[in-house]
């Protein structure tokens, strides 16, 4: 009883944040199409984003912890902060697949396994010439199979090298 309803407002959270992250608008256009880099926080790895409209971008990541990987897959609204050019704040949904060894795990009661939703806010400067972006966002994950915990270390800098 007491995971259902736990599960259940992890639920009711994900989904206010989703309708809260629908609702963002669009005004600007980004300088960059696509950007291929580090991503260096608790979760190591690479990322890749590439905007499908101006304001609109998917981005992939493969994070590596406990012996494994982590495959996350994001849908990201970015907005400009008018008032300081080249910086943006962007916000963002999306799932993630991960895998990992069960002896480097810190939590025995978990599966090596895990599927879950994540949710991300951030701040991105594109250099006005150079073709690099850096970004600091936080992106907590909500586990729906395996490890019943929030992760809510998911702060990282963002590193890219763009390509139009």
């Amino acid at each position: 009883m007491l995971i259902a309803k736990h599960n259940n407002m992890k639920l009711k959270t994900f989904l206010f944040a989703a309708l809260l992250l629908l609702s963002a608008s669009t005004v600007s256009a980004q300088s960059y199409g696509t950007g291929i880099g580090a991503r260096l926080g608790f979760f190591n790895g690479v990322t890749v984003k590439h905007f499908v409209s101006p304001n609109n971008a998917v981005e992939g990541i493969v994070n590596f912890r406990w012996g494994g990987a982590i495959i996350t897959g994001m849908y990201e609204w970015q907005q400009p902060i008018l008032s300081a050019p080249g910086l943006d704040y962007y916000l963002g949904i999306g799932a993630h697949l991960g895998v990992f060894d069960k002896d480097d795990y810190k939590w025995d009661d978990a599966s090596s396994v895990i599927i879950g939703a994540d949710i991300v806010v951030g701040l991105e400067y594109t250099f006005p010439t150079a073709p690099f972006t850096i970004g600091l966002d936080y992106k907590p994950a909500f586990n729906f199979i395996g490890d019943s915990h929030v992760w809510a270390d998911g702060i990282a800098l963002n590193l890219r090298f763009n390509i139009n």
